[in-house]
């Protein structure tokens, strides 16, 4: 399904309507440019999921855990990680296994660890400064 978003509240208000469908175990593979928008979406994803935490991008950290939802949601950020060899050495299988959903930005990076089951999210930039053109594929969540 293609969207077209005119603001960062509507990218949002996209990540929480998506959310509200997620299971546990569900991988969303982010990719899209630098400060395209996809912490935004995972705001929304983390409000979707009852989370009140405020969520912020983990780049340094690679990942962010939030709890306190219908489901937990495991915020990764792989713009550092040079292989998905680093990604299995943090620990991602054991993320996969904790019944949360995992949003990974940045998933062109570690792109053989994604599983071919995840929604995928790609958000691009549109026509204007604000508009995002937002794809999201596979899963159940289209």
């Amino acid at each position: 399904m293609e969207y077209v978003s005119n603001s960062p509240a509507e990218t949002e208000d996209l990540g929480a309507a998506l959310a509200e469908r997620l299971k546990p175990g569900t991988v969303v593979a982010f990719s899209g440019d630098l400060g395209a928008g996809k912490t935004a979406f995972v705001r929304g994803m983390a409000r979707g999921l009852g989370i009140s935490e405020r969520v912020t991008s983990p780049t340094f950290t690679i990942v962010n855990e939030y709890e306190g939802g219908r489901l937990p949601l495991f915020h990764f950020d792989m713009y550092r990680l040079g292989s998905s060899d680093e990604l299995f050495d943090i620990g991602w299988e054991d993320y996969l296994v904790r019944g949360g959903v995992c949003a990974v930005e940045w998933s062109e990076n570690v792109s053989d660890a994604m599983e071919g089951d995840c929604i995928r999210v790609d958000i691009r930039r549109g026509a204007h400064d604000s508009q995002r053109l937002i794809t999201i594929e596979g899963g159940d969540a289209t």
